[in-house]
């Protein structure tokens, strides 16, 4: 099978989605959006894409466009995904999923009603070294858990400079938690289970930016630093730190603390979120030993962008459950318990209080 994509958003899209999808065997490029038809048709010369469209409506009523990979900002994701859905096309989506759970529970449904298969971008269940530390919780090398520690300290937005734009505003998805905090929620779920209960608190630590077109100071209202408390389903206590604004942040760190051993993943690199994990383990009482990542386990090729290769095997995952006709990890679903999650830690920054987290089939049954 190839299958013909449509790329609709060009940012990410160009550098990762593009390339992701033209790499993979049975994945063709056909068709890429631009709201700008001029800057469409630069973007599918330059690509060697055959058609270029100015909506998306354009996009889905191509035939030989079977699916399309959805990677613009945050609040444009439900409107266009929906009509992608409408439309019988099968979605690559980028996260966070929507602007709300609502509006992800709305497309998780409209992708079951139409028979297509929605997929989320939530690359690191196929990084490695991510990998790896899946086995070894599986097989109980740390025993019962005891504590889950999250640093995710980046410095993306911290020179104040940076200009105003989608990403600071919390009314179009930008912030922290959307970029940072739907794969952190995704991969606390994929790892060690559903959320009991949460506690958050957000903060703008940067309160104004300028404004590109208008040369003035814009206030910003998303998110740059997070702090979360998780309660899971087992009990077990979990602490997360997330910031996009910490020059020098010591990187991207999960330690999980457990009776019988200790599990630590982490990377300091700064310039890329994928590349430079490294995984030490440690029986408890011993030192933590650097554990070496089984060739099995490898990218079969990788990027100088280090997203590319997790992308590929996203798409893999993807075109799968297009071929078996079946649902597969990640799809929608995990998609609606992220922004079910990120929902929460607003509700709960809002209020000053502990929220409790509804179990996800209640919520999807219930809608």
């Amino acid at each position: 099978m190839t299958l013909g994509v449509a790329v609709v958003g060009t940012g990410f899209g160009q550098k990762i989605h593009i390339p992701g999808l033209q790499a993979h065997h049975q994945t063709q490029v056909v068709a890429v959006y631009h709201r700008d038809r001029d800057k469409a048709l630069a973007i599918a010369n330059a690509h060697g894409i055959p058609y270029s469209c100015q909506t998306v409506e354009e996009i889905v009523a191509l035939p030989e466009v079977q699916a399309v990979s959805l990677s613009t900002p945050p609040f444009l994701h439900y409107e266009m995904a929906k009509t992608i859905l409408e439309a019988g096309k099968h979605l690559l989506l980028e996260k966070p999923t929507a602007l709300s759970a609502q509006e992800a529970i709305a497309l998780y449904q409209l992708a079951e009603a139409n028979r297509v298969m929605a997929a989320l971008d939530f690359e690191f269940r196929y990084v490695p070294a991510w990998q790896r530390l899946a086995e070894l919780l599986a097989e109980g090398f740390v025993g019962q858990k005891r504590l889950i520690k999250v640093d995710w300290l980046a410095s993306s937005r911290a020179d104040a400079s940076k200009p105003w734009n989608w990403y600071a505003r919390k009314d179009q998805g930008g912030g922290a938690l959307g970029a940072i905090g739907s794969h952190a929620f995704d991969y606390m779920a994929w790892l060690f289970g559903p959320v009991q209960r949460l506690c958050g608190r957000l903060s703008t630590t940067i309160a104004t930016r300028i404004d590109p077109e208008t040369g003035e100071a814009r206030p910003v209202d998303a998110d740059d630093t997070c702090t979360v408390m998780l309660e899971l389903a087992d009990g077990t206590p979990c602490q997360m730190a997330l910031s996009a604004v910490t020059y020098q942040g010591r990187g991207h760190w999960l330690e999980v603390y457990g009776d019988r051993g200790t599990l630590v993943l982490g990377s300091d690199n700064q310039k890329d979120y994928v590349h430079g994990f490294r995984l030490w383990a440690a029986p408890a009482g011993e030192e933590l030993t650097e554990l070496s990542i089984p060739q099995r386990l490898e990218f079969p090729k990788t990027y100088a962008d280090g997203r590319l290769a997790p992308f590929i095997r996203v798409v893999d995952r993807w075109v799968q459950s297009i071929e078996q006709r079946k649902r597969l990890v990640p799809s929608l679903r995990e998609g609606v318990y992220s922004q079910l999650l990120m929902d929460l830690t607003h509700r709960s920054s809002e209020t000053g209080t502990w929220v409790d987290v509804p179990e996800l089939d209640r919520v999807l049954a219930s809608r």
